[in-house]
This record gives structure tokens, C-alpha cells and sequence, in this order.
């Protein structure tokens, strides 16, 4: 039986799909090549098209007797949502839902969906538990909370789910063939490779005033080859009977963007080019992951430290920048 990616062609998919080709998995992939390149699949099978076709994705399962779907496709721009919250609620749910009648249709139950930590927005503590409020503050953000809360409704119809609340993901693969691309991200580790190496001026920090120990913001930077395997544990969980649910993608550690920036200089023997600006509005203070549910029901760990992350994208980032 094979495993439909979805979005497979993006960062997190390619590695994902990479990850479960080595566990000698079947695969097929599913992309528009909005955001996607299609290079990064390698050989899988690869069909180009949009999760809210129901003719493709009935095609799909059909002729590669798909099992279980892990759900990438998504738009995932913070800003652009804001600004077109239209086309992030058209692509993001009516999309899913789409995928998820034609998937069940097939009679495909089994789904593991790309969420986001984004959903807690400022939380009150940290280390985020499952359980804190979910008060998403862009639309990027409410459109991943509103597919959880449908994926969860469709447990009474024979769906089953896992919706992984992932954190920064961040880093390249080991063997620096495919990595995050930076003209698509604004996410701190490419920007900071990107300062690095000259594409742009220096890096923006913004704010040095926070109640932290170095008075930057701090978040939890996951490599992006753990992500990929905690996709895969989601996967077998679902294939042992597990129930749907929600849990956190992280290391549990804070890192700061000073700590990013030193290890960043460490790694490649340069000077980072950055300034201290002001505050950011809507910048939490904090947010790291509580991992313990994802540990306990997954069996899943971060591997990587944040010396393998910057390790990994500076050697990606060195070696492919034009």
C-alpha cells in the first residue's frame, strides 16, 4: 500500500518523502508546484495537481492503491494571510476538505496533518502543553486551528488523524541536496544564512529588550530530518489503532536569536551582519515545545541539536546560493 504526500515536492515534504523511501515505503506525491520543485522527489512518482480536484486525487488512489495520505499542501505565509485571507481559507480548509471526502471515498482513513504551533499564538506558559488555549493570531494560523478541529469531527465518520503541532522547523539534509529555499521563506535561519552570505543586507533583529537572558525573543528550532521522522512515528501510530490527536513537534529547548547568530559565526567562521531593531509587534516572548506527548504515544524524539541545524543549512545554503 503507498502513502499519498501531499505538498511532497515542498521543504518539510521533500525530506518526509525522502525519509519514507529510505524506510522502503511506498510513495506518490501530490503537488501543484505553487511553492514546490519538483527535482526535490528524485524518482517517486509525482503527480502535479491541487488537492481539491477530487477526479486527481480519486486517480491517485486508485492507481497507486493508496493507504494513508500525510498533508503538507498549505499556504503558509503569516503576512500574505492577512492580507488574503480569501485564498488561505480556499486553499487551506475548503481544500482539505475536499481532499478528505475524495480520500475517504477511496476509502483512505488514515491522514497525518502538517499543523503548526502557531495555533497557541502567545501562550500564557511555557513549555507549551496540548492543552493550552489555541488563540491563533493570523489567519495562517486559524486556518490550521479550523482543519484540526474538522479533522477531529471526522473521527465519527472513520477518519483518523494526527495533527502534528510542529515549531521553527529549520536545517537541510545531511547530504546538503535539498534544503529550505530562502526566496520562499521568512523564517530566522535562512535569513540568517542569507545575511551570511551576501544576498541581502544585514539580518534584523527584532527587539533586544525582552525578559530573556539575552533580551531576544526565543522559539524551538526543529531539524527538518526529526520532522520528517516524526511524520512517519504518526503514521505507524495510526497503522497500531491509534486515536486521532494533536500533539507538539519540538525539543523542548529556547533558543534565542542571539544564540542562533553566535553558532551561525561558529559554524562558518564569519561574522553575521545584523542590527538591533524595535520590537515586532506580535512577536511572543517565548514559545518552546512541551514534547513529552509525542515521546510517550509516538515513540518520537529530536535527535539534532541546534549545531546540527545551522551545521546542515550552511553547508545547504553554501553550496547552492546564486
Amino acid at each position: 500500500m503507498t502513502v499519498l504526500v501531499t505538498g511532497g515536492a515542498g521543504y518539510i515534504g521533500s525530506h518526509t518523502v525522502r525519509a519514507l523511501v529510505a524506510q522502503g515505503r511506498d510513495v506518490v506525491v501530490l503537488d501543484s508546484l505553487e511553492l514546490g520543485h519538483k527535482s526535490r522527489v528524485g524518482n517517486v512518482p509525482f503527480v502535479e495537481g491541487n488537492i481539491s480536484d477530487a477526479k486527481i486525487i480519486d486517480k491517485v488512489c486508485r492507481k497507486f492503491e493508496v493507504s494513508e495520505v500525510i498533508h503538507f499542501a498549505a499556504y503558509k505565509a503569516v503576512g500574505e494571510s492577512m492580507e488574503q485571507p480569501l485564498r488561505y481559507y480556499n486553499n487551506n480548509v475548503a481544500g482539505t476538505i475536499a481532499l478528505v471526502r475524495a480520500l475517504m471515498a477511496n476509502g483512505v482513513e488514515k491522514i497525518v496533518f502538517s499543523s503548526s504551533a502557531a495555533v497557541y499564538g502567545n501562550p500564557d506558559h511555557v513549555p507549551v502543553t496540548e492543552d493550552a488555549p489555541l488563540r491563533p493570531e493570523s489567519v495562517y494560523a486559524e486556518t490550521k486551528a479550523i482543519v484540526e478541529k474538522f479533522l477531529s469531527s471526522c473521527e465519527s465518520i472513520g477518519l483518523r488523524s494526527v495533527s502534528l503541532r510542529y515549531f521553527n522547523a529549520a536545517g537541510a539534509s545531511a547530504d546538503a541536496t535539498i534544503g529550505e529555499d530562502w526566496s520562499m521563506s521568512q523564517n530566522l535561519v535562512p535569513l540568517v544564512m542569507k545575511a551570511l552570505l551576501g544576498f541581502s543586507g544585514p539580518l534584523n533583529v527584532f527587539g533586544n529588550d525582552y525578559p530573556t537572558p539575552d533580551g531576544t525573543c526565543t522559539r524551538d528550532y526543529i531539524h527538518v530530518e526529526d520532522l520528517a521522522a516524526a511524520h512517519i512515528k504518526a503514521l505507524d501510530y495510526l497503522n497500531g489503532g491509534g486515536k486521532t490527536l494533536a500533539c507538539n513537534v519540538g525539543t523542548g529547548i529556547a533558543t534565542s536569536v542571539l544564540e542562533v547568530i553566535s553558532i551561525a559565526e561558529q559554524v562558518s567562521g564569519q561574522k553575521v551582519p545584523h542590527i538591533i531593531s524595535s520590537r515586532r509587534a506580535g512577536d511572543p516572548v517565548s514559545v518552546f515545545a512541551d514534547p513529552t506527548l509525542a515521546r510517550a504515544l509516538l515513540g518520537w524524539k529530536a535527535n539534532h541539536d541546534l549545531r546540527d541545524i545551522i551545521g546542515s543549512a550552511w553547508k545547504w545554503h553554501s553550496s547552492s546560493a546564486k
